[in-house]
């Protein structure tokens, strides 16, 4: 079935995490935003006071990312950027997990990493970036449980920064495995509105994008997250 565009716009994370972003961007990525409704304005830490101050008083909530795109650094480091941005203003924090630690098994380590960044940010909607491409089948799920048990709100596909990005495939399989108890979250890679619809049908609940206007208004796409 075929979302509105209002449905559509509300489920998107108008996403700016390029290293060369300016302020005209982040104020032109806020003002489209409030006009078409999304659900939140997705940055690096640096830029949350402004895009915090910017949507002040509007529906759309201020998202930073912690540990992004690499995940590698330590929980104590990754409780203190979460902390930092929560008082900067974020309302969400998309965190990248250990990789490295989900690869070869170690799924303590993973637990107590998503852990700190949940104690770090009370009553802020937490998702955990998995990085899908560079993970088998089993490791996602293993992943999804993870985030779960750790008290995340979403699991999250890819930062778009890595080898690839979002399939239907993976959303499908992180939605069987966290069932109704989380959200999910597709990125990287969905610059038209029929790719968002599809990982909308296969169990998204959110979609994270830097071409979130072209989605909901058919306009041409960039190239971008």
């Amino acid at each position: 079935m075929t979302q509105a565009p209002i449905a559509l716009a509300s489920l998107i994370d108008h996403t700016l995490l390029k290293p060369e972003t300016s302020e005209a961007e982040l104020r032109r990525y806020c003002a489209e935003a409030r006009e078409h409704g999304f659900a939140s304005v997705c940055v690096n830490p640096v830029h949350v006071p402004l895009v915090a101050g910017l949507l002040r008083g509007s529906a759309v909530r201020t998202c930073s990312v912690v540990a992004f795109p690499l995940g590698a650094t330590t929980p104590a480091d990754k409780a203190a950027e979460t902390a930092n941005a929560v008082r900067n203003g974020a309302d969400e924090i998309d965190m990248v997990i250990a990789i490295g630690a989900l690869r070869e098994g170690r799924a303590d380590a993973v637990r107590e990493d998503i852990a700190a960044v949940r104690a770090a940010c009370p009553g802020r909607v937490l998702k955990v970036i998995i990085e899908t491409c560079l993970l088998d089948d089993a490791q996602k799920r293993l992943a999804c449980r993870l985030a779960a048990e750790a008290g995340a709100d979403f699991v999250k596909t890819s930062t778009g920064f890595s080898t690839g990005g979002a399939t239907a495939a993976d959303v499908a399989l992180m939605r069987e495995v966290v069932g109704d108890a989380l959200g999910v979250k597709a990125s990287g890679g969905i610059r038209t509105r029929a790719t968002a619809e599809a990982m909308i049908a296969a169990g998204a609940t959110r979609i994270g994008a830097s071409s979130g206007v072209a989605l909901v208004t058919g306009a041409p796409a960039g190239s971008g997250y």
